[in-house]
C-alpha cells in the first residue's frame, strides 16, 4: 500500500499547527506566517516509535539521583570560553547567531583552527549548506587552519551528513546552517518550523549520545531574534549571540542561555585582516583620548558581565529648519533618547524639541541599561550650549522622569577601574557619592537631580 500523506498548515513564526489555512495565527497573531506541510506516514510512525522506545522512569528523591559533573575543555580562545562559563562542555549543543556579514563563519573557523592544534588525534568536521568546499577551504588556510584532521562537508541533507558523521567519528562539528538542512523524510522547503525541528532533535540526540561537541549557525530575522521556532532555542544547550556593527571592527559576544554556566558575561573581539582577535582588556579601547576640548562628548563605564567597560557617547544638537526635529541614533534606542530630550526641556528649560539631535555610542556597542542616562544627557547639553567636558570626567547614573538621579548597580568594581586608570572626577548620584566619601582618590560629586548637572562642566 503507498504511503499516505499527511497535510497541515504551520505558522513560520511559533510553529502552531493548523487543518487548513488561516491569515492571522490565533496563538502568536501574525499576519501570512501560515504554511502548507506535507507529512509521511513513515515519518510519523518513526516519531510515534521513537518516543515508545525509551524507558519510562518513575520520579526519584534528591538522595538517590547522583551530581553530574561536566567535562570541559579549552577552545584555545579566552573569550570565548568566558562566555561559555569557563570552556566547552562534551557533548553539548551550542547555537551561534549573528546578523549577515558579521563574522559568524569567520569565529568559528579560528576556533576550529584553535582546536586542531590542541587536539590533534581526533577527528574536526565543518559542515556547509551556504558555502563550497573550496570558500570555506580558502578562508580555513587564510586564517592559518592545518588540513591535518580537519574535513570540510558540502551538504544539505541530514541523513547524508548523518552517514558522515558516523564515518568519520568527529570531537567537535560545526553546521553552518541549521536553516538550509534538510530530513528526507519530511516534505516541506527548508527552513521551515517541521525541518528546523525535525533536523535539530535528530541533531541533538547523536550529539549527545556520541560524545560530540556541536556548533550550530543560526539566521537571524529583521527583527534581530534567530529565525525558525522557539522551540530551536529552548532545545539547544547554549544560545550566543554575536553582535556588532558590520562596518565597525569591533564585535561582541553574548550568551543568553547558558545550561554549564551564567549568562552574564560577554566577550570582546576585534576584526583584522587575518581574523578576529581577543581584546583582553577592553576598558579603554572605545575611547579615544586624542579627541579633547570638543562638543557633546562625554564619558561613562557599563558593567559588560563581570568586566566595566568605558564607552564614550557623542551628541550633535543642530538648529531645525525643515519642521519637526530629527531623532538619529546609534547603539541608543531612540526612544530611550526622546525620553531624555523631554526631562531636559521639562527640569532644564532648554528648547532641545525644535532642534535635529543625533546620538552615537562609540565603536558599535549597544547600550541596553540605564546606567549612561547622565552620560547623555550631559552631551546633549554639551552640545547645544557649547560648552566642554573635561576628558577626565566620568558620567554615572539613571535618570527618572521626575527627573532624579538614581544609583547603579556594581559600583565599586567600576569605581576600582576608573582608579586604575587613573580618571579624576565622577559624577553620580547623591546616595553614592556620600556612601563612598573619602574612600577614594577620585573627586566624586553627588547630584540629586538634573538640575545641578550643568554646575558639573
Amino acid at each position: 500500500m503507498a504511503n499516505k500523506n499527511s497535510v497541515t498548515y504551520t505558522c513560520q513564526i511559533c510553529g502552531f499547527q493548523s487543518p487548513k489555512w488561516v491569515g492571522k495565527c490565533s496563538d502568536c497573531q501574525e499576519w501570512n506566517s501560515f504554511e502548507e506541510q506535507t507529512f509521511s506516514s513513515r515519518a510519523e510512525m518513526k516519531a510515534h516509535k521513537r518516543d515508545e522506545s525509551r524507558e519510562i522512569e518513575g520520579p526519584k528523591r534528591i538522595s538517590e539521583i547522583d551530581a553530574e559533573t561536566y567535562t570541559r575543555c579549552t577552545s584555545g580562545i579566552g573569550e570565548f570560553d568566558r562566555v561559555l562559563g569557563g570552556g566547552l562542555v562534551q557533548g553539548s549543543l551550542i547555537l551561534i547567531g549573528g546578523e549577515p556579514g558579521i563574522g559568524k563563519s569567520t569565529l568559528l573557523t579560528e576556533l576550529l583552527s584553535r582546536l586542531t592544534i590542541l587536539n590533534p588525534k581526533n577527528s574536526i568536521l565543518y559542515v556547509s549548506g551556504e558555502e563550497s568546499n573550496s570558500q570555506v577551504a580558502n578562508r580555513s588556510k587564510r586564517l592559518g587552519l592545518k588540513d591535518s584532521n580537519f574535513y570540510i562537508y558540502n551538504e544539505t541533507n541530514w541523513q547524508r551528513i548523518l552517514k558522515q558523521i558516523k564515518k568519520l567519528k568527529p570531537k567537535f562539528m560545526v553546521l553552518d546552517s541549521i536553516q538550509t538542512t534538510t530530513s528526507s523524510e519530511i516534505q516541506s522547503a527548508p527552513g521551515t518550523v517541521s525541518q528546523i525541528r525535525e533536523v535539530t532533535y535528530e541533531l541533538m540526540n547523536h550529539v549527545k549520545s556520541h560524545g560530540i561537541t556541536c556548533f550550530v549557525v543560526g539566521h537571524i530575522t529583521k527583527e534581530g531574534s534567530i529565525a525558525g521556532p522557539k522551540i530551536l532555542e529552548h532545545m539547544v544547550d547554549t544560545v550566543i549571540y554575536f553582535e556588532g556593527d558590520q562596518f565597525g571592527h569591533y564585535r561582541m559576544l553574548r550568551a543568553i542561555k547558558n545550561r554549564f554556566g551564567n549568562t552574564n558575561e560577554v566577550g570582546i573581539f576585534e576584526m583584522k585582516e587575518n581574523g578576529l582577535k581577543e581584546v583582553l582588556n577592553p576598558s579603554q579601547y572605545f575611547l579615544d583620548e586624542n579627541l579633547r576640548d570638543v562638543f557633546g562628548r562625554s564619558l561613562s563605564c557599563i558593567n559588560e558581565g563581570s568586566r566595566p567597560l568605558f564607552v564614550e557617547i557623542q551628541a550633535l544638537v543642530i538648529e531645525n529648519k525643515f519642521g519637526n526635529g530629527r531623532r538619529t541614533t546609534q547603539g541608543i534606542e531612540s526612544n530611550r533618547l526622546s525620553m531624555l530630550v523631554a526631562v531636559i526641556e521639562k527640569y532644564l528649560d532648554l528648547p532641545l524639541g525644535y532642534n535635529d539631535i543625533f546620538l552615537n555610542v562609540v565603536g558599535g556597542i549597544k547600550l541596553v541599561t540605564r546606567d549612561t542616562d547622565l552620560s547623555i544627557i550631559a552631551s546633549l547639553i554639551s552640545s547645544f550650549q557649547g560648552k566642554y567636558i573635561d576628558s577626565q570626567t566620568i558620567f554615572l547614573g539613571e535618570v527618572g522622569l521626575t527627573g532624579e538621579v538614581r544609583s547603579v548597580t556594581h559600583f565599586e568594581k567600576r569605581l576600582a577601574e576608573m582608579e586604575q586608570l587613573n580618571y579624576k572626577r565622577l559624577v553620580t548620584s547623591y546616595k553614592l557619592a556620600n556612601e563612598f566619601k573619602g574612600k577614594t582618590k577620585i573627586q566624586m560629586r553627588g547630584i540629586k537631580t538634573i538640575k545641578e548637572i550643568e554646575k558639573m562642566f
